[in-house]
C-alpha cells in the first residue's frame, strides 16, 4: 500500500508522510485551560450549586471535575496522567485571553500553544463526556 501510495503521491510526499502522521496538535500544547460555565464568587457558587439542584443551570466540565461540594478524585487521577497542566477557571476570574479564545462558549476546554489559545473542547463535546474525567482524558489525548 505505501508503494502504491508512493507511486501516486512521488517519493517525496511518501518520505514527509510518516512525520506527519507522527506529529500531532496534543503534542504541540503546553497546557489545557478548563472554563467553567459558572462564576467564582460566592453568590455564583451558591447560585450554581442551587441551580444545578434544580436542573435550571448546567455546566458540564463542571460534573466532569466535581463532585456535590468538592474536586473528584477521578478528576484529580486524570489530570495527573496528562503531560501538561490542566487549569481551570470561572467566566469572571479568567485571564483576559482565555476569554478572548473562548469568545463566550461556556463551557469549554482550551489548548495552549506556541501560536496562541485555541477550542479544542466545546460545550458539545463536554457534554458526550457524560460527566466522565476517563472520557475528557480520552479526548484530550486523541487531539
Amino acid at each position: 500500500m505505501a508503494q502504491e501510495m508512493g507511486k501516486r503521491l512521488g517519493k517525496r510526499a511518501l518520505l514527509q508522510q510518516p512525520v506527519q502522521a507522527v506529529t500531532t496538535q496534543r503534542e504541540a500544547f503546553t497546557e489545557f485551560i478548563g472554563v467553567y460555565n459558572a462564576e467564582s464568587t460566592l453568590w455564583g457558587e451558591i447560585s450554581y450549586w442551587i441551580g444545578a439542584r434544580f436542573g435550571v443551570r448546567h455546566c458540564s466540565l463542571c460534573d466532569i471535575t466535581h463532585g456535590l461540594f468538592t474536586q473528584r478524585s477521578d478528576w484529580q487521577e486524570c489530570t495527573a496522567a496528562l503531560d501538561v497542566p490542566f487549569t481551570t477557571f470561572h467566566i469572571n476570574d479568567a485571564p483576559a485571553d482565555v476569554t478572548r479564545a473562548a469568545n463566550g462558549n461556556y463551557p469549554v476546554v482550551l489548548g495552549k500553544n506556541s501560536a496562541g489559545i485555541h477550542i479544542v473542547l466545546s460545550a458539545d463535546d463536554l457534554e458526550q463526556c457524560d460527566r466522565s474525567p476517563e472520557r475528557l482524558l480520552n479526548k484530550l489525548q486523541s487531539l
